[in-house]
């Protein structure tokens, strides 16, 4: 009989130990695709381009939503092109500043809405939200497929 419930506990160990894992690993995927994204926005603010091309997969692209002249308009830019205006020198700080995440992760798939404020160095510029796809590469790890954001300079939150 006592062997039994040796055997018995050591099961009921084991089971436990792959709940908890199971359990666990939803959070440090989120913590893994938040930091992500922060790494985004870290390079941004210190002008690496070369930091920031590490978190895009290779067909990422980026779109913008906006109004101009009462008109809501689409705009699309290229990777290439996001990556350039960072590496180029400019006095002024980008400094997107992340007020909050909203992310649902089903395998290797992510999604991620925050919301942002946008400063220019010190100063307030516009707000918005960002709506990022996410992929997880088996040897790079979570890597951003689309950002979609809209921009408004009314109704913003300010860190």
């Amino acid at each position: 009989m006592g062997n039994l419930k040796t055997t018995f506990l050591l099961l009921l160990l084991l089971v436990s130990a792959f709940t908890l894992k199971a359990v666990d690993n939803p959070k440090n995927e989120e913590k893994a695709v938040i930091k992500c994204i922060d790494k985004l926005f870290d390079g941004m603010r210190a002008g690496d381009s070369s930091m920031v091309s590490q978190v895009f997969h290779e067909s990422s692209r980026l779109q913008t939503v906006s109004t101009k002249t009462g008109k809501t308009v689409l705009r699309n830019e290229t990777i290439a092109n996001f990556l350039k205006a960072i590496g180029t020198p400019h006095d002024i700080v980008w400094d997107e500043r992340i007020l909050s995440y909203d992310v649902k992760i089903d395998g290797a798939m992510a999604t991620v809405w925050t919301e942002y404020a946008f400063y220019a160095g010190e100063k307030f510029s516009h707000c918005g939200v960002n709506a990022f796809q996410l992929f997880k590469d088996d040897e790079k790890g979570w890597l951003i497929t689309q950002i979609i954001d809209t921009r408004r300079v009314e109704d913003c939150k300010k860190e």
